[in-house]
């Protein structure tokens, strides 16, 4: 029976047969049934790479199947989320050693989006620490790879959005840490020019972030509030604290309970969210110990924080352009302001070095924003495309839900590899709403 679905974004959505399977064989039974069909977890990818008229569902498919404690390498079946990870985990003295923005996604789901995070220009993407992975190709049979161990498999799957088969099982190494907490530090830059001289400045922190102003024009364009951690040692906390290290306290979470009204997004009031959350920080600087939660994933505090966006859904714009391409970061954020397109959440990253076969990050500048759907949103994002490569940059897949095949072609100089794997592993039985659209293999 077919339901309706979504994925975080609200948009596209689409009539599907969703199905479920706790064991490998029962997939392998299931999947013979089907001509094609997509692999999908949480559903927290933004755009429609998990969607598709046949998904088969990882959430039960969860279980914790090893621990090596002292080395800290975690072997799990792939639909286990983060937060179930980091819950097993973190009492232990252990965390992710990449997270995104949301705990709420499942460890094959980190693989197939190869997700970075706040520390990409020290750590990486999530599989530069996979020790190996099961994947279940097209004909059922279940190959083991590794970065050295069936190769070309690996790299397509890390990054390559479901495509190349079903992740069944991933094992991956953990990051040591003494305490469930994060020494911060919060520095408010005055424009664009400031916050990107801050994150060079600060560049040694393992983790930084900046919210950026995208509507703020004149001598404030682009002013930013950033965000750099690291893991707090025992000694840092306050001494009350210092008791149980690893635990947090209880949390609440808030609900939105129903879809706001979309006439509420619009300049004037984003202008005025974003002078309050500027302003807010009365300080130049404020350093602090904060729980990991609120530093990682302060959107997770608010259930169905999506639904903010309207019926008519979000579309996340998730864009990388090289270091070099300064320019292009400052005329795209131009045309943001001068357009208007109005975004609550925006967040500017610097990238390492990381070369993949499909990954997304490059060394370099990476800007996501979230954006309502409504009249005259795609042509404008039609617009930033051209913009971005024209100066070497690419959008990320994983977000994405409008972008045009001959935009991922240029984007990604590794495509016709990723497609002979893809057709290797995969003869058009795993497909999603996303492969259709961008033609993957072409």
């Amino acid at each position: 029976m077919k339901k309706k679905i979504a994925n975080w974004g609200n948009y596209p959505a689409i009539g599907a047969d969703e199905q479920s399977f706790t064991l490998v064989r029962e997939l392998q039974q299931k999947l013979k049934q089907v001509p094609e069909s997509i692999a999908r977890g949480m559903g927290r990818c933004y755009g429609d790479a998990a969607l598709a008229p046949t998904v088969f569902s990882t959430l039960h498919h969860n279980h914790i199947l090893g621990f090596d404690e002292a080395e800290g390498i975690l072997d799990v079946e792939a639909g286990i989320t983060l937060e179930s990870v980091l819950l097993f985990i973190v009492p232990k003295g252990w965390f992710l050693p990449v997270t995104p923005g949301t705990k709420f996604i499942t460890v094959g789901g980190a693989v197939a989006s190869d997700v970075h995070g706040k520390n990409h220009h020290v750590d990486g993407c999530f599989s530069r620490h996979v020790v190996d992975m099961d994947v279940m190709i097209a004909s059922g049979e279940v190959i083991t790879c590794a970065a050295d161990r069936e190769t070309d498999l690996f790299q397509a799957t890390c990054g390559g959005m479901g495509l190349t088969g079903i992740i069944t099982r991933v094992k991956f190494r953990l990051k040591k840490i003494e305490t469930a907490y994060i020494r911060q530090k919060m520095i408010k830059a005055r424009n664009l020019e400031e916050v990107i001289d801050l994150f060079a400045r600060y560049d040694q922190y393992t983790y930084s972030v900046a919210w950026i102003d995208c509507l703020k024009s004149g001598e404030g364009f682009g002013r930013s509030i950033l965000m750099l951690g690291e893991h707090a040692t025992r000694s840092e906390l306050p001494e009350k604290l210092q008791q149980e290290p690893l635990s947090l306290p209880t949390k609440k979470s808030l609900t939105l309970p129903f879809f706001l009204p979309s006439f509420l997004l619009n300049r004037i009031t984003v202008s005025a969210f974003n002078f309050l959350f500027y302003n807010k920080m009365r300080q130049r600087e404020i350093n602090n110990i904060v729980p990991y939660e609120p530093f990682f994933y302060p959107l997770d505090a608010v259930n169905h924080w999506n639904r903010g966006y309207g019926k008519k859904g979000f579309v996340q714009y998730q864009f990388v352009l090289p270091l070099e391409a300064r320019d292009g970061l400052i005329e795209i954020l131009r045309k943001i302001n001068a357009n208007g397109h109005a975004s609550f959440l925006a967040v500017l990253k610097v990238f390492g070095h990381d070369e993949s076969l499909i990954s997304f990050p490059m060394k370099g500048y990476t800007l996501a924003l979230d954006l309502p759907v409504r009249d005259a949103l795609f042509p404008f994002l039609d617009e930033l495309d051209r913009l971005v490569l024209h100066y070497g940059g690419r959008i990320y897949l994983s977000k994405d839900a409008r972008m045009k095949p001959e935009v991922f072609l240029k984007g990604y100089p590794h495509v016709q590899r990723f497609a002979d794997i893809i057709r290797r592993y995969n003869p058009g039985r795993f497909a999603s709403l996303l492969s259709k659209r961008l033609q993957i293999p072409s």
